[in-house]
């Protein structure tokens, strides 16, 4: 069964990417976990997300279209990534989970990947 892995950051986190002195260590660890989940032959797929102010939300509404441009809501952590998984059960998903990057600094959600009537 696939899960997603749904990572969040803090503003630290987020920061760390353009800062010369914990860029490296930052990237080696996002690195390195999608290397192990490779190499344990779970990985399906995966992407890194700009930071959130590079964000906007489309609403449809009585007036049409409406963009809105981050960031949006005063909140601790923000999306900064995602890995789908393909492993047995949830338990395992959790276990991959809890090695993510972002475990130790914010949250990480794991969510199973909706199979579309039909397929």
């Amino acid at each position: 069964m696939q899960y997603t892995i749904l990572c969040y950051e803090t503003a630290a986190d987020f920061a760390c990417r353009a800062d010369p002195d914990k860029a490296g260590p930052y990237w080696a660890g996002w690195s390195a976990y999608g290397a192990t989940l490779a190499q344990a032959g779970v990985f399906v797929s995966g992407a890194g997300l700009l930071p959130p102010d590079a964000a906007a939300i489309v609403r449809i509404g009585p007036l049409g279209r409406s963009v809105q441009d981050g960031p949006f809501a005063e909140v601790k952590e923000q999306l900064g990534g995602f890995f789908v998984i393909d492993v047995p059960d949830l338990e395992t998903a959790l276990d991959w989970a809890a090695k993510a990057p972002s475990s130790s600094s914010a949250s990480t959600e794991v969510r199973p990947v909706l199979q579309m009537p039909g397929e």
